[in-house]
């Protein structure tokens, strides 16, 4: 290991929404964070790590901050903001339709930090003319006057070099943290989770996505193939119908497409069985938040 060895937490905050996942995957070059178009779709804080022979990245993608309604969004948000203690370097990432005044009292607090904050601009393929751009850019500069603003797509991947080459450049000279050849902190059973969620969030409309949880109960791999059973929580009865759906058509679905990405993640054959089970108010009780691991 060089000598001038730089390694550094790099922390992820913003609103639900505005491409957080999508960038943190893209800087990661693995798909760490599930990102589908609704809002709220990740919400624990979730690792990805860049290794090179000189120096470590840990990225830390959060959920998108948000007034909350229930204890969930509680922890939730209490996970955004302890990423603002914790880290070498911040990335705030908005976008080109975002309202900048919509959580004025998280944006306070970026805007008192005393490490380097990289404000990102995302999504500015969707603006109109240079004009806009700048008139977005001057807005921001005003709000958070000391960070350094990247337009960028992460969609596109465009303007996201740069930013990983500032990235780099704003890294402390450090030992690595984890192991070198370390892609996340979280165990594999968790990425079985979020794929599995993930899909309910793309499979079904309204409030059913987010009353559910995924807890994965047996993760047997053994050298050919990974043996997978999980159990989706809800909170109704009538969730648990729509959920499997008629003739166990609609769970069926979730559970192929499910079962596709995590061979493609582990690169290796799984059987997976899902079931659904009702654990009324879950969102709410404490206990159960702490089964879950929300509440530590």
């Amino acid at each position: 290991m060089t000598e001038n060895h730089k390694a550094g937490f790099v922390n992820i905050v913003g609103n639900p929404n505005v491409g957080k996942s999508t960038l943190m995957n893209d800087l990661v070059g693995e798909r760490v964070s599930i990102i589908t178009s609704k809002a709220q779709t990740t919400r624990h804080r979730i690792m990805g790590i860049v290794n090179t022979p000189d120096y470590q990245i840990v990225f830390s993608d959060t959920p998108g901050v948000l007034a909350p309604k229930y204890k969930l969004q509680e922890s939730m948000l209490g996970f955004s903001e302890g990423a603002l203690t914790d880290a070498d370097i911040l990335l705030y990432v908005t976008d080109v339709v975002e309202d900048p005044t919509k959580n004025a009292d998280f944006l306070a607090k970026v805007a008192k930090e005393k490490i380097p904050v990289l404000l990102v601009i995302n999504k500015i393929d969707l603006v109109k003319s240079q004009a806009d751009l700048e008139a977005i850019v001057e807005r921001w500069k005003g709000l958070l006057p000391n960070a350094e603003i990247f337009p960028t797509s992460a969609k596109e991947h465009f303007n996201v070099q740069n930013l990983m080459n500032r990235i780099v450049e704003l890294l402390p000279v450090s030992a690595p943290y984890f192991g070198k050849d370390a892609l996340t902190d979280k165990p594999a059973r968790f990425f079985v989770t979020e794929i599995i969620r993930e899909k309910i969030l793309l499979n079904y409309d309204k409030e059913v996505p987010y009353s559910t949880e995924v807890i994965v109960e047996k993760f047997d791999e053994k050298e050919g193939a990974i043996h997978i059973m999980a159990v989706i929580y809800v909170e109704r009865d009538s969730q648990k119908g729509i959920i499997i759906g008629r003739q166990g058509a609609r769970l069926k679905k979730v559970g192929t497409e499910a079962r596709q990405d995590i061979e493609t993640f582990f690169g290796k054959k799984v059987y997976l069985e899902l079931f659904v089970k009702v654990e009324p108010n879950w969102r709410n009780r404490e206990n159960k938040l702490r089964s879950f691991g929300y509440i530590e």
